[in-house]
């Protein structure tokens, strides 16, 4: 599995030659597995070599004795990679990193080893206000996974107030709230600020609202500027498409499970979450549709099923999946065969796109729904057509796809950069 994220001969001798070589690949494995992008899993492994190193360092010289050395080397980790002026949170951050990926590998090659639980967090701000939470849920109909993202941001603002030594939030002023925004934005790239500051500023509004302050702090908090379209869609061309669908081996299960996925994603544009979430009812072959629940546009879709992918699919069904009660379409190929979650179909995307010699950044499954939809653009589909045919929530979604002209681009880059009138 490791000759998978790693090219160099030397890279992988090294580690394989390593006192920790086969737990550190049974770990990789144990997270291709379950859909850990590629990038995730080379960022883990220098970690558990630098962790085989200390623990060398320190005397031990079986797995047992692993255990008790993950606390000091999480210290030692945090220490030798402190940056001067790091926040808390960041140290906070940069420890998690290190001890989450020892704390796997040792649940996996230690029978009985169990990684220590954390106690659950109570809610931000539960005491002060308490109603906080529940409005969300009831008032602005919010999802728990919006939620979630409510708890963490809140979370650290909480923090904040604490260290500078609020004691009521009447205290509040624009400069502490400048100071904050400022401070977090060491840590957070701009779209995690963005989504911060809204957060609390829905935050101290709710605030006003129960009087627990006596003006609207919320236009206080300014979010960055992040300029609508002012990114390019990371699509590829359709030969590359083509050229990555001829780097599937559709003769095992997993490539014909992998080949009637690419499909879905290249035909219908679908996002990862959305195939993970297809069933074996999704399909009705006698009317030759293709249902897909629960799009993030809050709609069904039913589409025409491609003979193509009909085909492909039909291929998996017979001879790739693994025969289980589960009624999700696609399966794991190993034990337990549970349903693939939409990490694993981002991360054979991805996989595939590097098979084939496809270099794009942030390659994954939206890789392909943008060539899905750039293709539709090329044929001169309407906008509102493209947006409702890949379940976009609002139509301005769609119009970053129409920025740009890639066949005329590739033209200016092609030639001599001079105009001729």
């Amino acid at each position: 599995m490791l000759q998978e994220y790693y090219i160099k001969p030397k890279t992988l001798d090294r580690i394989r030659d390593s006192w920790l070589g086969e737990p550190i690949e049974t770990y990789v494995t144990w997270l291709a597995e379950r859909g850990y992008t590629p990038s995730s899993i080379r960022r883990r492994v220098p970690i558990l070599m630098h962790f085989g190193g200390f623990a060398r360092d320190s005397g031990a010289v079986s797995f047992e004795e692993l255990p008790g050395l993950v606390d000091g080397f999480v210290e030692h980790w945090v220490r030798t990679r402190r940056r001067k002026g790091r926040s808390k949170e960041a140290k906070r951050l940069v420890a998690g990193t290190a001890r989450t990926p020892v704390e796997q590998m040792l649940t996996l090659i230690l029978p009985g080893h169990a990684r220590p639980r954390k106690e659950p967090q109570p809610l931000p701000f539960v005491e002060t206000v308490p109603g906080f939470f529940e409005f969300l849920r009831r008032d602005r109909g919010l999802r728990e996974a919006s939620i979630y993202l409510y708890e963490n941001h809140l979370r650290r603002f909480e923090r904040y107030l604490k260290r500078v030594g609020l004691q009521s939030f009447e205290e509040l002023s624009p400069a502490m709230l400048s100071a904050f925004t400022v401070e977090s934005g060491r840590d957070l790239g701009k779209h995690a600020l963005s989504a911060l500051c809204t957060h609390v500023r829905i935050f101290l509004q709710y605030l006003y609202r129960e009087e627990l302050i006596s003006r609207d702090l919320g236009a206080s908090v300014d979010r960055p500027r992040i300029y609508r379209l002012s990114s390019v869609p990371r699509s590829i061309s359709w030969d590359e498409v083509q050229r990555m669908l001829e780097a599937v081996d559709r003769r095992s299960p997993v490539g014909k499970r992998d080949f009637a996925i690419l499909l879905l994603l290249v035909t219908y544009g679908l996002r990862a979450r959305e195939i993970a979430a297809l069933t074996l009812d999704s399909i009705d072959w006698q009317r030759d549709r293709l249902q897909v629940p629960d799009r993030k546009a809050g709609h069904h879709t039913a589409f025409p099923l491609s003979s193509v992918v009909g085909e492909a699919i039909i291929d998996y069904l017979r001879s790739g999946r693994p025969e289980r009660a589960d009624r999700a379409l696609f399966l794991s190929t190993k034990p337990p065969f549970g349903p693939v979650s939409h990490n694993v179909v981002s991360h054979r995307a991805a996989w595939y796109l590097r098979m084939a010699g496809i270099s794009v950044s942030r390659s994954g499954s939206h890789t392909l729904r943008h060539a899905c939809v750039q293709r539709l653009v090329d044929a001169q589909f309407p906008l509102k057509t493209i947006g409702d045919y890949i379940g976009h929530r609002d139509p301005r979604s769609t119009e970053i796809y129409s920025k740009i002209d890639l066949e005329n681009l590739r033209d200016v880059a092609l030639g001599d950069g001079e105009s001729v009138l």
